[in-house]
């Protein structure tokens, strides 16, 4: 396991792991959650509500199908709402999963290994919800392959310089690689469930998902050559999709959206809202499934210290817009950033972030906050809201008083964007809640090789690494 490995010091390895790990406590810990232990109270009381509030989706989109996007609170001149709000959001919150596999994995950091698995997977839910409003948003989604450049008699293509086609191929691409990256992740430990589970049922299944993996030389050879060239795929992706996604506002001419700043700016509040979703999810589950000495204090502190980071350079970019509004001496340009945003019927949306995204997560200099759990969880979660509502700022805020006053208008959600909003974040976590049910929530061949078991503790089954 060579691509795995970083040779740690046994000091290193305490601070990762926890004392006293050995690669069969490790097996039995992760893989009882799914084979053996009862499901915890609590794992019903998320996932029951999580499942009711994603039956409101299909209500929105039968009632969406049936009478049109008017459904919706979309209007002249705010032509966006909640369909790109949500687009752009769920996009973001993904993309700590790909940095956290990818980026970090080529850069050998081994604090990854416990955080990664559930991260690629918050990354595919949040894609899967993602993907759902921009197809809505056309109002005829039985006509989406039309975006593809497929051939046909008419001579219409799509157009490959358009922002919205850009998307097309760019989450998609995303989806797929981090579909792959996930799954091929995966292997080496379903055929540990295989080897594991009692049930018949269990075994045939873990059994047809490991791909007759048996932990051979040549297995580990050819995984870890998958598993490396799709982490540097991957790591373009991270840079790539978000930038593109930021060129459907920075290509326009819209006051507001017209700079060049967006796409590393989106990239860095993409990895923000990432890692700030991560902690939400990883608090909880460690502390519900006793992983503490799993997902040690080192991660929650490098998660803190690469939200704050990221964090200010978010800051960087709002400070940015507001330099460019007055130094473009754009009329325009600066009755956007100075009397819309921080005046008028928005105002309040905009110092909210403010709040959520800059002042925050200050708190997390000090090193008693960041070894704090319930403060690191609130932080979080405010830091998710405040990414929201930078979305609400630049699409609503921006769009709701064009160049003409006459064409001003007001932009509220109806209560079938609430309801389609509110369904994707209960799918969101009940899809969290049966892949934590049913599948290792962290990868138990990579965490391995964090454990120094003393000499003869190893079991036949460590010892073969599966």
């Amino acid at each position: 396991m060579g691509l795995l490995t970083n040779s740690p010091n046994v000091k290193e390895t305490d601070r990762i792991l926890g004392e006293g790990e050995t690669y069969t406590s490790i097996t039995s810990h992760i893989s009882d959650i799914v084979l053996k232990n009862k499901t915890p109270l609590e794992w019903f009381m998320i996932a029951g509500p999580a499942a009711l509030l994603a039956g409101g989706i299909l209500v929105a989109m039968l009632n969406l199908l049936f009478r049109g996007i008017g459904v919706w609170g979309p209007n002249v001149p705010v032509g966006w709402g909640f369909d790109i709000i949500n687009f752009v959001w769920l996009i973001g919150i993904g993309h700590a999963g790909t940095l956290i596999s990818a980026i970090l994995l080529l850069m050998r950091q081994d604090w990854r290994n416990s955080i990664n698995r559930f991260a690629e997977a918050m990354t595919i839910f949040a894609v899967m919800c993602a993907g759902l409003y921009p197809l809505f948003h056309t109002g005829r989604p039985w006509l989406a392959y039309w975006m593809l450049p497929l051939p046909n008699t008419m001579g219409i293509w799509p157009q490959p310089r358009s922002p919205l086609i850009m998307d097309v191929f760019a989450v998609s691409t995303y989806a797929t690689v981090s579909i792959v990256f996930w799954y091929i992740g995966l292997v080496p430990d379903m055929a540990t469930f295989r080897d594991r589970a009692k049930s018949k049922i269990a075994k045939s299944i873990y059994g047809a998902l490991c791909l007759g993996w048996r932990g051979s030389a040549e297995h580990w050879d050819r995984y870890e050559t998958a598993y490396l060239l799709l982490a540097g795929l991957s790591t373009p992706l991270v840079v790539s999709v978000h930038s593109i996604v930021s060129y459907d506002f920075s290509l326009g001419i819209i006051p507001g959206w017209h700079t060049t700043v967006f796409p590393p700016y989106f990239v860095a509040g993409a990895v923000f809202a990432g890692f700030a979703m991560v902690l939400t999810l990883a608090i909880p589950i460690r502390r519900i499934y006793h992983l503490e000495h799993l997902i040690t204090m080192r991660h929650i502190e490098n998660m803190c210290k690469v939200m704050l980071t990221t964090g200010l350079i978010v800051g960087y970019g709002y400070a940015l817009e507001l330099f460019m509004g007055w130094y473009s001496a754009n009329q325009f340009e600066k009755f956007v950033m100075f009397n819309t945003r921080m005046q008028g019927p928005y105002a309040w949306s905009y110092w909210a972030l403010i709040f959520c995204n800059i002042l925050a997560p200050q708190i997390l200099w000090a090193k008693s906050m960041r070894r704090n759990m319930l403060v690191v969880w609130i932080v979080s979660n405010i830091v998710s809201v405040g990414m929201w509502l930078e979305r609400w700022v630049i699409i609503v805020v921006s769009l709701h008083r064009d160049f003409v006053p006459a064409s001003w208008g007001f932009y509220m959600p109806t209560r079938y964007d609430w309801m389609f909003y509110i369904g994707t974040l209960g799918f969101f976590f009940m899809m969290m809640m049966l892949f934590i049910r049913g599948l290792p929530m962290i990868a138990i061949a990579e965490i391995k090789v964090l454990a120094d078991p003393a000499p003869g503790k190893l079991t036949p089954e460590g010892a073969h690494g599966d």
